[in-house]
């Protein structure tokens, strides 16, 4: 049994009963699905990784893990590939009793009964909640006369993204490779990128070597963004030809035994940086090291985010995008111009991953770090190539540095700073000069 669900047993308590349903197949189009990817929670608890299974948690009886899950079938098997099978479940898995899906219905009632607690979310498997609903309707109806079902029900999605916000040390090593393998893959696009290229060679070269190095796929569609393409925060077209005297944005990560990594590096496509492209890269830098800085215990995270446009507002001056009383500027959010989203979230699982920001949602009152935690400290500022307000040098630039940190007991550990960001660095990679990395942020 893995130690994530011999937690999650311990803090719901005995009288409870927990149902957590695997993802289901998606279908792409006509009769072909999406590669599958499991539900995160169910994964972090159980490790399975097949679509369709319920785990079903009951602490205070002798079997506390049962699972339902698809039964193996050798016609079924030949055409879309192995399968566990109750025996698979129970040897792989930790399962201690495990039945095949069509006893579902027939038995949860009895895995039910008695239990003052059930721990289950709504609204994600839809036929699933009918039946409950329809039991749970059904046993009001006889007066509770043939069965004493759970008068609680409780959404268990709080309980599980808490424990998966504060990393165990093998989940930050898992972590650390995905931010290796995602770290070299920006290295070898710094290497191979040039002139003429389109952006979906680049993207191609990246998630082919990330797949070669081990994940399972990316950790989220990649970004690669050339030109005033990089302006456009989540683009995604990757279409475009790349041409001399642009910068390229790629924003890519790599998913590994189901933990993300999360990276961002702008450089410029022909491999030596212009004036103006070192000017508005090196204020991003800046921001970026003060704000990685800054993600230690005890910050909280509004003070990073304020920390941020704070910094880059005054970087946006000296660059002369914006013009006033640093103050005033941010009070009217005129940083928003150049600098629209958050400097970070969480990681993990998801790259966006589980995990509540404030301690008192009600007062907005910001959390603090804490060891354990893993997020990433992406700041960026994206010029829009029509915008006649900002200098002309700078018009069509977007820039975003983004690192994974780990939130340590003494400061922070960057999980993907293998892959360089400084610009002689940079530079060095791209003309193939070797350089000694410095030891940085």
């Amino acid at each position: 049994m893995r130690p994530q669900l011999k937690k999650f047993i311990d803090q719901i308590g005995k009288n409870s009963v927990a149902i957590i349903p695997a993802a289901h197949e998606q279908t792409r189009s006509y009769d072909t699905e999406f590669k599958f990817r499991q539900d995160s929670d169910f994964l972090y608890l159980t490790d399975f990784p097949e679509p369709d299974a319920i785990a079903v948690i009951t602490p205070g009886r002798r079997t506390k893990y049962t699972m339902f899950v698809r039964p193996r079938d050798p016609e079924m098997e030949t055409w879309y590939g192995r399968r566990q099978g109750t025996e698979g479940a129970k040897k792989n898995y930790g399962v201690q009793q495990a039945y095949n899906l069509d006893r579902f219905d027939k038995m949860f009632a009895k895995l039910l009964d008695g239990c003052d607690n059930l721990y289950y979310r709504f609204g994600v498997d839809k036929a699933l909640d009918q039946k409950i609903l329809n039991y749970l309707s059904g046993q009001r109806v006889r007066r509770l006369k043939t069965a004493y079902p759970p008068h609680t029900i409780i959404d268990p999605t709080l309980l599980i993204h808490e424990m998966r916000l504060f990393k165990t040390d093998e989940e930050v090593e898992i972590m650390a490779t995905a931010g290796k393998i995602a770290a070299e893959a920006h290295i070898l696009a710094m290497r191979r990128t040039k002139p003429g290229m389109n952006e979906s060679q680049v993207e191609a070269l990246m998630e082919g070597y990330m797949k070669n190095k081990g994940a399972t796929g990316v950790a989220y569609n990649s970004i690669v963004g050339g030109g005033d393409n990089a302006t456009i925060l989540h683009y995604d077209e990757n279409n475009a030809e790349l041409k001399n005297g642009d910068m390229i944005l790629i924003d890519a990560g790599a998913e590994y035994k189901g933990y993300a990594s999360d990276i961002t590096r702008t450089f410029p496509v022909n491999g030596k940086f212009t004036k103006a492209q070192k000017d508005i890269y090196q204020v991003v830098l800046d921001v970026q090291k003060a704000c990685i800085d800054a993600t230690v215990t005890g910050t909280t995270i509004q003070q990073r985010q304020d920390l941020s446009i704070e910094l880059l507002t005054e970087g946006m001056k000296k660059l002369g995008l914006l013009k006033g009383a640093t103050k005033t500027l941010i009070k009217k959010k005129k940083y928003m111009d150049y600098y629209m989203h958050g400097v970070g979230h969480y990681i993990g699982m998801d790259v966006h991953d589980a995990g509540r920001y404030f301690d008192d949602q009600k007062a907005k009152q910001s959390r603090a770090f804490a060891p354990g935690m893993v997020l990433t400290v992406e700041p960026g500022i994206y010029v829009p190539a029509n915008d006649k307000k900002a200098p002309p040098r700078f018009r069509g630039v977007g820039v975003r540095i983004e690192d994974d940190v780990l939130v340590t007991e003494d400061g922070n550990r960057n999980l993907t700073t293998k892959v360089p960001k400084e610009i002689d660095e940079i530079e060095a990679i791209m003309n193939g000069r070797r350089k000694k990395k410095a030891a940085g942020r």
